[in-house]
């Protein structure tokens, strides 16, 4: 009998293991016990992988000899497509460009990295931080690389362990995607000429199709457009082109606009050395009021701001150029919180004014992109910039983190909402009073988007010309055409966070022989230990 019950036993046991097999093969699930979660995708970034048609295939061109820290990106950009081919078919291979490669990857630029050894010399070393894609018979490469030059070798690298998912995510939407998403860059009222957009056009020439022109008064002619961007416009807008703008929001279209609070002339300022001050009215503010914001009248100065070359030689023939901090030239800070500014350096800027949220209880989400530092002033217009006073008395700078940008999302009322249409304006769309889910980027300053021309061409945005740095201003800008264009999320993987975990360097080298005396010799004392026990058991029961 127990002989049959232990047949039995064993029976039901295959049973339920061929049982568990059968179920695991249909209902997949893994824990990610990890506490920042770097094992787990999102689940706009499973949906799109599920959706995929046919075979996605990636050629990962890191490879080869590297240090530890390339080495993490490696390991971590291997682990996230191997999570990804549990919901999709995804194929990937691991290996460095070829000499003779041709396409696209002969165009990439190797990262130079820089090691000395122990005995003191230097090592160089360059590696491929790229991705190539392929969907579709379409192509993309996604750089696995984020170098932030305000951070160390390892916050970087960390920054890009960070962005794996939504640097992957992004290349597969851009390849997934049949038809081009198109932006339009308004015209007609002063804004920014293409010189000065040249470098940001070119940039999001990968992502849009970018297009520019004038309102026409018809509603109907801005709906194509999944963003229209208003780029520092110096003219005032008509009634009848607000009233476009007004229900071309209301009907899911999304904004970026870029103003100046307060007006001045630089010609006057580089001729006379100083110019009046005055505010701007553009006649949108109280398009904006109504939608959560207001550009404040004022004028921004800061400690933390760019230098600016000044003469500080008493004799004419011969100068004497020093660096003199610009307060009038605010370096922006960005904020942790958003995905459009998180992990981005510094954003320059000339002459901003402030940005006030308002409207409370209007049930819309609003968040600061960009402020000063904790040592600003605020100048209410009218008022003066004077080139000879370049010393300031650091007592003045007593606000704190003015806000200069801000992202506002949720369901718009419209400014004619209780308004007899202005006249002008196509009728052939009925009024719509609130806006559909929709969102706009506001920021306080033309400056953030104009690149400086040279010589009659176009330097990179956010570039400095006497310093040689190069700020943020072109990743904030395109990062938040796609936070406004993006109807899956996907720009919500930015926020992402993986824990650095850095090594003491001093105190591993101190503890190095006690650790490897730790790791090697202990275990064979204890296998021994373990040894001589068994076998003094053994000789001890069967001595008898």
């Amino acid at each position: 009998m127990p002989s049959e019950m232990k047949s039995r036993t064993y029976i039901l046991l295959l049973m339920a293991l061929a049982l568990a097999n059968v179920v695991a093969a249909f209902c997949f699930f893994r824990l990610d016990l990890t506490e920042d979660g770097r094992y787990s995708l999102s689940r706009s970034t499973k949906t799109m992988l599920s959706n995929l048609e046919e075979p996605l295939e990636v050629r990962l061109l890191l490879d080869g000899e590297m240090n530890a820290s390339f080495l993490r990106l490696k390991n971590a950009s291997s682990e996230l497509l191997q999570e990804m081919a549990v919901f999709a078919d995804v194929r990937f291979t691991t290996e460095a460009p070829s000499a003779d490669e041709k396409g696209p990857i002969s165009e990439l630029q190797p990262t130079i990295i820089h090691e000395k050894q122990r005995g003191g010399q230097t090592v160089q070393t360059a590696l491929f931080p790229y991705a190539y894609l392929r969907y579709k018979g379409r192509a993309t490469i996604v750089p696995l690389l984020r170098n932030n030059r305000g951070l160390s070798g390892e916050e970087n690298i960390n920054l890009s362990i960070e962005q794996l998912e939504f640097a992957f995510a992004e290349g597969i939407s851009s390849l997934k995607r049949e038809d081009v998403q198109k932006i339009a860059f308004l015209e007609g009222h002063g804004e920014l000429n293409e010189l000065q957009t040249y470098d940001l056009c070119s940039e999001l020439a990968k992502y849009f199709q970018v297009d520019r022109g004038s309102l026409t008064g018809r509603t109907e002619d801005l709906l194509p457009y999944k963003a229209l961007v208003i780029a520092d416009p110096h003219q005032p807008f008509s009634d009848a082109e607000k009233y476009q703008i007004d229900q071309y929001l209301m009907r899911g279209g999304r904004l970026l606009i870029a103003v100046d609070g307060v007006r001045f002339s630089e010609d006057i300022l580089s001729s006379e050395g100083f110019t009046p001050v005055i505010a701007q009215d553009l006649n949108l503010q109280d398009m904006l009021f109504r939608w959560g914001v207001r550009v404040s009248p004022t004028l921004l100065q800061d400690r933390q701001c760019m230098p600016i070359p000044v003469d500080v030689s008493q004799d004419p023939q011969q100068p004497n150029f020093q660096p003199m901090p610009w307060y009038y030239a605010p370096l922006l800070l960005t904020s942790q919180v958003s995905p459009i500014s998180r992990n981005l350096m510094q954003v320059s800027s000339t002459f901003c004014s402030g940005l006030e949220l308002v409207g409370e209880d209007d049930g819309l989400e609003k968040n600061v992109l960009l402020a000063t530092s904790n040592a600003s002033r605020a100048i209410v217009a009218p008022a003066e910039v004077d080139l000879s006073l370049i010393e300031l008395d650091q007592a003045m700078f007593v606000h704190q983190f003015i806000p200069v940008a801000a992202s506002v999302e949720g369901c718009f009322n419209s400014l004619y909402a209780h308004r007899i249409a202005p006249e002008g304006v196509s009728r052939t769309l009925p009024l719509k009073t609130q806006s559909e889910p929709t969102k706009m980027v506001v920021i306080a300053s033309g400056s953030v988007m104009r690149a400086e021309v040279q010589q009659g061409q176009p330097l990179p945005l956010g570039y400095d010309r006497y310093t040689g740095m190069q700020f943020a201003n072109k990743d904030f800008i395109v990062n938040a055409l796609l936070y406004l264009t993006d109807d899956e999320n996907l720009i919500g993987l930015r926020n992402k966070e993986v824990t650095l975990r850095l090594i003491n360097e001093q105190r591993a080298i101190k503890l190095r022989t006690k650790v490897q005396i730790l790791t090697i010799v202990l275990p064979l004392l204890l296998l021994a230990l373990v040894g001589s026990i068994f076998l003094f058991i053994r000789k001890k029961r069967y001595a008898k």
